[in-house]
């Protein structure tokens, strides 16, 4: 088994079935501290913004009471639009970031904005976007991540996504090969590139110095093969079961996680099981034998 030294292994609200800042199915947020520190994890994220609390000394408090610390925010942006959303993004941004920086933590984690509503269904966009759609992305991302942290002090690291436009090995490699290495690295979330086909070992492999970040998740290839046989949104495809609790599901993690020790690097590797909805006495068990299953790996 190889000891993963510079792998720190975190859980985050998503776990939790946590998607909305408000939601009244999900669980409230200080039960969400207690499982997750119950768990046996040290490190989370902040989530929905909002749903945690947003003012740092009370939070500081919550989670260093539990011997909990933040390891990143996220961010949804729709930055391939260009310089029109640039000023509502960054408002967005900044505020999310504050906090993140407040917290302690040290990365931004990216989502590119759906193509298609991850509730509904409704196509919101083409799901393939221009050349000069793709410059746009690639431009402001790199604005975005340059201003991030030059403020902020923080790394910011794109998350490929199911229903987003960087998805697949071809958008995410094109999307990596248009970008400064220097500003812009990868959350690699092992289930959304297997979603969309992708091989994570190898991604790890060919762009290593691109992975600044991990999120582990697994995906039962039958549920999967539904999904895509019936094109059906994300939203309704987690609802389905398509994310799983590993070790059930694709990739393997213990090849991942191994292929990422070998980068040399310290790496956040942050559990992140998509639910939702789900019953709220049904993520603290899974988190508990999740975070079994990953010391078996050397976690």
């Amino acid at each position: 088994m190889t000891t993963l030294s510079r792998i720190r292994i975190g859980s985050a609200p998503d776990s939790w079935g946590v998607w909305f800042p408000e939601d009244p199915g999900q669980v409230p947020w200080s039960r969400f501290l207690d499982e997750v520190a119950d768990s046996g994890y040290e490190w989370i994220e902040l989530g929905p913004y909002g749903y945690l609390p947003t003012d740092p000394v009370e939070l500081t408090a919550e989670t260093q009471r539990r011997g909990l610390k933040v390891s990143a925010g996220t961010v949804f942006t729709g930055l391939h639009h260009g310089p029109a959303v640039w000023d509502r993004t960054w408002e967005h941004v900044a505020g999310i970031a504050a906090l993140t920086q407040a917290m302690g933590a040290r990365h931004l984690v990216v989502i590119p904005s759906f193509w298609r509503d991850d509730k509904t269904g409704e196509v919101l966009e083409d799901s393939t976007l221009t050349p000069e759609q793709w410059r746009q992305l690639t431009l402001q991302t790199e604005r975005l991540a340059y201003r991030v942290r030059e403020r902020y002090g923080l790394r910011v690291v794109v998350h490929p996504h199911a229903d987003t436009h960087i998805d697949t090995e071809e958008n995410v490699t094109r999307f990596l090969d248009a970008t400064d290495s220097d500003l812009v690295s990868l959350c690699l979330d092992t289930g959304h590139y297997a979603y969309c086909g992708g091989d994570s070992v190898k991604l790890i492999e060919t762009y290593g110095e691109r992975i600044g970040y991990l999120h582990l998740k697994q995906v039962d290839p039958a549920v999967l093969a539904e999904v895509r046989a019936q094109e059906m949104p994300f939203g309704p495809a987690v609802a389905r079961g398509v994310m799983c609790e590993p070790p059930a599901g694709v990739p393997a993690l213990e090849p991942v996680l191994a292929a990422a020790q070998k980068l040399d690097v310290d790496l956040f590797a942050i559990v992140e099981q998509d639910m939702y909805p789900c019953p709220p006495d049904k993520p603290g068990p899974i988190a508990r034998r999740t975070r079994s299953f990953l010391r078996s790996c050397g976690a």
